[in-house]
């Protein structure tokens, strides 16, 4: 009864000394990562807005103040283009 007990003592043993602990699993996950940062300058003040335009006395004033909003409508909007088409360029994430 003894020697069947230190088998199954020395069996036990090796058994778990046999064991390894299983290999690690990756998992890749996707993390958003911003594209636009804070490069873009904010908006610039546009002469046309709405409570000017109301305000404007006269055709001839409220015709110039819409003139004077297109060129600087027209940049930024070259500009915000410029930045989502570096974004749709460049590869994703880590």
């Amino acid at each position: 009864m003894k020697v069947f007990a230190l088998i199954l003592s020395a069996l036990a043993l090796a058994s778990c000394a046999t064991t390894r602990a299983p290999p690690p699993i990756i998992v890749k996950v996707p993390v958003p990562v911003p594209c636009i940062s804070d490069q873009l300058p904010g908006p610039p003040t546009y002469p046309d807005t709405p409570a000017t335009l109301r305000a404007a006395p006269d055709l001839v004033e409220f015709t110039r103040l819409m003139a004077a909003g297109w060129p600087l409508r027209d940049a930024r909007l070259v500009a915000l283009e410029a930045a989502v088409e570096a974004c749709r360029a460049s590869p994703p994430g880590p």
